[in-house]
C-alpha cells in the first residue's frame, strides 16, 4: 500500500495488529470487519487474479463509493437546513437564523444516518463473517441514501428494520453487491410505504411540529408536499417553479432541492461515475410525457408545466442518484436510454393516475429495475443478429 508520511503512524498500528486477524490468528474470523476498515483508510497492495477478465483503473470500489457519497452531501446538507426551516416556519418564527435552521435539522437528520449505518453495517458484518468473504463497500452509498428519502420524523425503528430488510432480502439473498437487481435504498423505501403507509406519505409526516413549553402551530398550516397539493387539487398551493428548484418545501430529507441535485451530478459526472445517458434520458422521458398529458390537462397535475413537473418531489434525486445504480440499472448504452427514458415516463404516469401516492419516481425505477436485464438481452440480442448478418452478407 503507498504510505503517506502523515498516516504512518495509523499504518504502523494496522500492520501491527493484522497478524491477530490473518489466517491463524486468534481473531481470524473477524478478518472481514479488519479488511474493511484497512482497505477504507488505504489502497490495497493486492491485484485482481491473473485468470479471467478484468478491468483496471486507477481506483478501486470504496474510492468510488466514497466519491458518490460525497456527491450526496448538497443534499444532505441542504436537507438538514430545510429539516429547520420548515420546523420553525411551521411554528411561525420567522427569525430563525440559517445557524439555528441547520442544528435544528441536523440534531433531526443525523440519528437517522447512524441508525441506517450502525443497522446496515452490523448485517454486513454479519454476512461477511457467515460466508467469510470482505465486506461489500455498497453499504456506503446505500447508508447516506436511505436517510435522504425518509420523512424527518419518521420513526427509528422504522429505519433500522427497513434498512436489515433491504440489505438481506433486497441485496444479501442475491449475493452481495454487484449481484441485486434492486436498488437497496428504494428498496428499503417501498418496504416502509406498503409496511407502514401512515409514517411516509400523508400530510403529517414531512415537517418535525415538535413544541416546546408556549409554542404552538401557526393557524393554517399544512404540511402537505407540493404533489399532495396537486394530486388534490390545490393548484393556488403549488410552490412556483424556482421555490420548487430551490428546494424549500416539504418532502423527504434529501429529495426536495433540484439545486442540490445538481451539484451532486456536476460531481458525478465529472469524475466518470455517473451515467449521463441515464440522467438525461429520465429527463427527457418525463419531459415528453407531461407535454402529452398537458394536451389534455383534465386535473391540477395534467396542468403543470413539464419544467416544473421535473423540479417537483423526489424526480432530480431519482434520476441522478436511483437510476444510474450500477448495479440495478442497464449496462448496454442503448439500454440506458431506453431504461431512462422509460423511467421518466412511468414516474409522471404514476404521478398522474396514481393520485393516493403522487411522487411516482420511487415505484417508476423500482419496476424498471426488474426490466433493465431485459432490456440489455434484447439489445446484445439485436447486436448479436446484426453483426452475423454483416457477416454472412461479405
Amino acid at each position: 500500500m503507498k504510505k503517506y508520511f502523515h498516516l504512518k503512524p495509523l499504518r504502523n498500528i494496522l500492520d501491527k495488529i493484522k497478524p491477530n486477524f490473518e489466517k491463524g490468528g486468534k481473531l481470524e474470523k473477524f478478518y472481514p470487519a479488519f479488511n474493511a476498515f484497512e482497505t477504507f483508510l488505504f489502497v490495497p497492495d493486492h491485484t485482481a487474479p491473473a485468470q479471467g477478465t478484468h478491468i483496471r483503473d486507477a481506483i478501486d470500489l470504496k474510492r468510488t463509493m466514497i466519491l458518490v457519497v460525497l456527491s450526496l452531501f448538497p443534499c444532505l446538507l441542504f436537507g438538514m437546513w430545510n429539516v429547520g426551516y420548515q420546523h420553525y416556519k411551521a411554528l411561525g418564527i420567522t427569525d430563525a437564523s440559517l445557524w439555528d435552521n441547520f442544528i435544528f435539522g441536523a440534531g433531526k437528520v443525523l440519528p437517522i444516518v447512524i441508525v441506517t449505518y450502525v443497522s446496515g453495517l452490523t448485517v454486513e458484518f454479519i454476512f461477511a463473517i457467515i460466508r467469510k468473504h470482505t465486506i461489500n463497500e455498497g453499504f456506503l452509498v446505500s447508508g447516506m441514501l436511505i436517510p435522504l428519502v425518509m420523512p424527518v420524523d419518521i420513526p427509528l425503528w422504522m429505519v433500522a428494520v427497513a434498512t436489515v430488510f433491504a440489505v438481506i432480502l433486497g441485496k444479501e439473498v442475491f449475493g452481495g453487491t454487484g449481484m441485486n437487481i434492486l436498488n437497496p435504498a428504494l428498496t428499503a423505501r417501498a418496504f416502509l410505504f406498503f409496511a407502514y403507509p401512515t409514517k411516509i406519505s400523508g400530510d403529517e409526516v414531512w415537517i418535525n411540529t415538535s413544541l416546546e413549553k408556549g409554542q404552538v402551530v401557526v393557524d393554517g398550516f399544512s404540511g402537505a408536499t407540493a404533489l399532495a397539493d396537486a394530486a388534490a387539487g390545490h393548484a393556488d398551493k403549488i410552490p412556483g417553479i424556482w421555490e420548487s428548484f430551490i428546494g424549500a418545501i416539504p418532502g423527504s430529507i434529501g429529495e426536495t432541492s433540484t439545486i442540490a441535485c445538481l451539484l451532486g451530478a456536476a460531481i458525478l459526472l465529472y469524475t466518470g461515475i455517473g451515467s449521463w445517458r441515464i440522467m438525461l434520458s429520465v429527463f427527457l422521458g418525463g419531459f415528453l410525457m407531461v407535454m402529452i398529458f398537458n394536451q389534455f390537462g383534465s386535473n391540477t397535475l395534467m396542468q403543470i408545466t413539464p419544467l416544473h413537473h421535473l423540479v417537483l418531489g423526489g424526480f432530480a434525486f431519482g434520476a441522478i442518484f436511483m437510476a444510474t445504480d450500477p448495479v440495478s440499472a442497464a449496462h448496454t448504452n442503448t439500454g440506458k436510454y431506453i431504461y431512462g427514458f422509460l423511467i421518466g415516463m412511468f414516474a409522471i404516469l404514476f404521478r398522474v393516475f396514481n393520485p393516493a401516492y403522487p411522487e411516482g419516481m420511487m415505484l417508476s425505477i423500482l419496476f424498471m429495475n426488474v426490466m433493465a436485464p431485459l432490456i440489455d438481452h434484447y439489445i446484445i440480442e439485436a447486436n448479436i443478429s446484426r453483426r452475423l448478418k454483416r457477416a454472412k452478407s461479405k
